[in-house]
């Protein structure tokens, strides 16, 4: 296997792991999952079972990816953000797998620390989510989301860059357009 597994993480059957990942202290991955290349799995990260995740993710400290999530290439998850899997859990009365709402987040997409996710919902391509937000619906692509619950405050530009006005990045030249509060990013 051409990947780091820090001796005191525990890797679970049937798990694939794709070549120069790391995954760093205390760290579990569970049965059935499925991890990228070049990925970073920081400490004290709990994968569930099943779960799907793309290339070249960073997953920082303290995160718990459950089953029905799914991180598409490049998705940045900041320390202690949380993903939730169950609407309506329950201790006394457990439902299992059938009950856990899918979540989808897309590719280049960036959740903040501390930050929530509501199960059932899809965090769009480049999207970022700000530290402490709590997402209880669709984000769209490149949006900028903040606060509790999330509201979109503005867009952000594939390099991570807040978009002004005219929508062209000052940081690295980018340009987009918005069409029916859909944005695209303009090719060269």
């Amino acid at each position: 296997m051409k990947c780091f597994i820090h001796e005191s993480s525990y890797i679970d059957e049937d798990v694939t792991i794709g070549e120069d990942t790391k995954i760093w202290y205390f760290s579990h991955v569970q049965t059935g999952s499925r991890i990228g290349n070049g990925c970073s799995i920081g400490q004290n990260v709990n994968i569930g079972n099943n779960v799907k995740i793309g290339n070249g993710v960073k997953i920082q400290n303290n995160v718990s990816i459950y089953e029905g999530v799914e991180l598409e290439d490049y998705v940045f998850c900041g320390p202690s953000m949380v993903f939730t899997n169950d609407l309506t859990p329950r201790s006394k009365y457990p439902k299992g797998t059938k009950a856990y709402k899918n979540t989808q987040v897309k590719y280049g997409a960036s959740i903040g620390a501390n930050a929530t996710i509501i199960c059932g919902n899809t965090i769009g391509q480049w999207a970022m989510i700000g530290s402490g937000a709590v997402v209880t619906k669709d984000v769209p692509d490149y949006a900028l989301m903040a606060g509790v619950p999330a509201k979109q405050i503005g867009w952000v530009c594939q390099c991570g860059s807040p978009l002004k006005d005219k929508l062209k990045c000052k940081v690295c030249g980018k340009t987009y357009s918005l069409e029916n509060q859909v944005l695209t990013i303009n090719q060269p």
